[in-house]
């Protein structure tokens, strides 16, 4: 499969998605689609490796955003999801991709996302006492908090 078919074949099966580029493609999708994009992806397009999870705080909204490659195909497909301001719960890619546990955790930990259906989901990088969550835009960079050991 190519590049341009991947496009294709995303584009077919997620209408209202918006499916663009070519290395990597570029889909982004509803989150309530977020799932089903990455069992699509790794079953039908054979994007097995998981490359990355992260997250943007846009004034609109966070933005979720993860990588998945197919290695032997040379398919890299990066799938994007927007939650509506002040919503902050994302279905979980655990389920698809075990890879992403860890990162879904960091997610939560530095941006406060709720990912629904993870097996863990709790700080993964600062103490468990830590208030807030400090990549987000509303996060004071004031903040007091206790010194770094």
């Amino acid at each position: 499969m190519t590049s341009d078919q991947a496009r294709a074949s995303i584009g077919e099966r997620f209408s209202g998605a918006q499916v663009e580029g070519t290395s990597p493609i570029v889909a982004t999708v509803q989150p309530e689609q977020w799932v089903a994009l990455a069992q699509f992806v790794k079953e039908t397009l054979g994007c097995r490796f998981f490359s990355y999870s992260t997250a943007v705080d846009w004034k609109e909204g966070l933005e979720v955003v993860a990588r998945v490659d197919n290695v032997d195909d040379r398919i890299g497909v990066l799938m994007k999801t927007r939650l509506a301001p002040g919503v902050s719960s994302c279905p979980s890619l655990v389920p698809v991709y075990r890879g992403a546990n860890w990162m879904e955790r960091e997610c939560y930990d530095m941006f406060g996302i709720r990912f629904e259906g993870h097996p863990d989901l709790r700080r993964i990088l600062l103490s468990d006492d830590w208030e807030g969550h400090p990549l987000l835009k509303s996060y004071a960079v004031d903040t007091p908090h206790p010194p770094y050991r």
